[in-house]
């Protein structure tokens, strides 16, 4: 197996750019993620329809204008810049021209904007009023939003500082007692010869211990096989193949053909997670170009497209897990203290299971983006036939689905929920058949159903937009995700059989 240094140097790639390119680090489009300027005349109604709406139109626009103005997402500054859909009204029929628009915008943010954010957090926190622990989740207004993960401070910004390093603390393969039971269940499972993935879908739905997620991760992903005998040697062959794919096209990152698809994924690498500290680790930020790199020159149909880049994030902290102990969300460890030989089994299997999730949710990423626009069009029918109230509330205050879902969709809510929750979530997902294609859906709809009530509070467009984007979730463990779980559950029963209640299915 190739041994990799943790060394190569962001700032030489930097440099490289620096020479090579007009306009430094601003954003440009990937292959695979292509999106021609919008035309004109895509998505105009004709006839008495016009009139009809133009008035309702015009409104629509100039509140989402006058959003966009008092609001900046300092986690991915650009990656949710819909100033233009508030244009648009969705079909299934006009999927490509819509996501052209929504794709097209990624730069368009305001740093003076984003600067006086941070200016009036910093602020806050001088008078002790921005603590996670004085937030009131049942207390809602447009300019009280601090510190949701869909509002993370970048670290690039200059408001932030990591905490100290802390040493790494290896696995001691001890376990809370309250767990040891379910342990010895998964244990016994993975030791069978060939192990009934329906047996093991069952066990995980409701949650899987840690000591055992990484096996039970790699297994429900299709990594592994089923049978015990031929584990080890998979790993063994799969890993030695993605260093192979290392060796014979990671220098290809610099050439023309693959320069601007590396140039995007440099870009977009600190970005994600911003507060979880380990992420800001050379190191890691290596590993993850790596992996992200290769994925994208072995998928041209889609290439690299910004969102692809945070599904990487829970497998890469489930493996490591296998080896140490540190709590990834609040624990500054140096990674480089892992020997490489350890560093480099967590990359292959990173890269693999993302590589499994990605196959089942491609269209999600290919050109225009049709397998999200077709959900975000089906949510919109389901949250019309479950919670009536809140659907004609949206749809008074000129709010569409798209833009505040596209991004539940994009980044499989990621960006909406702690990660230690996304985990729990994805032990369900990998349970379910197709769950990250289909039951995601549901589970959207029981997230937007869960502030319901707090969005009906909100009278105008700016407040259900703010709190659309940035949902009080900050504290949620795993009770939080049972529920919206069990909530999805139900939905997925009574509509999942019933084509007519949705548009489309996914």
């Amino acid at each position: 197996m190739a041994s990799l240094s943790s060394g190569s140097s962001r700032e030489n790639k930097a440099g490289f750019w620096k020479k090579n390119s007009s306009v430094p680090g601003s954003i440009k489009p990937v292959y695979g993620a292509q999106h021609p300027p919008p035309q004109s005349n895509i998505n105009m109604p004709s006839g008495r329809q016009i009139k009809k709406d133009e008035k309702a139109k015009h409104n629509k626009k100039d509140a989402f204008h006058e959003f966009e103005n008092k609001t900046s997402d300092a986690w991915d500054d650009g990656d949710d810049d819909l100033i233009q859909m508030a244009n648009l009204k969705l079909s299934l029929k006009d999927v490509h021209t819509s996501a052209k628009v929504v794709l097209d915008n990624h730069s368009k943010k305001a740093n003076s904007l984003q600067k006086q954010q941070l200016e009036d957090n910093a602020a806050s926190n001088n008078k002790g009023l921005n603590s996670p622990q004085s937030y009131n989740s049942n207390h809602h207004h447009p300019h009280h939003y601090h510190g949701g993960p869909g509002l993370g401070v970048r670290l690039n910004s200059g408001g932030y500082q990591p905490p100290k390093m802390t040493s790494i603390r290896y696995v001691t393969n001890t376990a809370p007692d309250r767990e040891a039971t379910k342990i010895d269940k998964f244990k016994a499972l993975f030791a069978e010869p060939s192990l009934d993935l329906s047996d093991l879908r069952q066990l995980c739905w409701s949650g899987i211990p840690k000591a055992v997620r990484p096996t039970a991760w790699k297994i429900l992903s299709g990594y592994l096989p089923t049978a015990a005998d031929r584990r080890q040697e998979t790993l063994e062959r799969k890993r030695k193949e993605y260093f192979g794919y290392i060796d014979q096209y990671y220098e290809t990152r610099y050439q023309d053909l693959h320069e601007e698809t590396f140039r995007q994924i440099h870009i977009d690498i600190p970005r994600m997670n911003p507060l979880i500290p380990i992420f800001q680790q050379l190191v890691v930020q290596d590993i993850f170009e790596r992996i992200l790199y290769i994925w994208a020159i072995r998928h041209p149909a889609s290439g690299y497209v910004q969102g692809i880049n945070d599904l990487v994030t829970p497998f890469f902290v489930v493996f490591l897990s296998e080896y140490i102990e540190n709590d990834i969300e609040v624990e500054n460890c140096d990674l480089t203290e892992l020997p490489q030989s350890t560093r480099d089994l967590i990359e292959a299997d990173s890269f693999w299971c993302m590589s499994k999730l990605l196959d089942g949710i491609q269209d999600n990423y290919t050109f225009a983006q049709p397998g999200i626009q077709m959900k975000v069009n089906a949510l919109r029918e389901l949250i019309k036939r479950i919670d009536a109230p809140l659907f004609h509330h949206l749809e008074r205050q000129g709010v569409e689905f798209l833009q505040f879902s596209f991004r539940w969709m994009n980044n499989l809510l990621m960006r909406e929920i702690p990660l230690r929750c996304t985990i729990r979530l994805w032990d369900t997902y990998q349970s379910e058949i197709n769950g990250f294609a289909d039951f995601h859906l549901y589970v959207c709809a029981a997230f937007l159903k869960r502030f319901s009530e707090d969005a009906l509070r909100e009278q105008d467009f700016q407040g259900i937009l703010m709190l659309l984007q940035n949902l009080p979730t900050l504290h949620w463990k795993d009770k939080e995700i049972s529920e919206l779980l069990a909530e999805a559950y139900k939905l997925k029963y009574m509509f999942a059989d019933a084509p007519r209640h949705l548009l489309l299915k996914s």
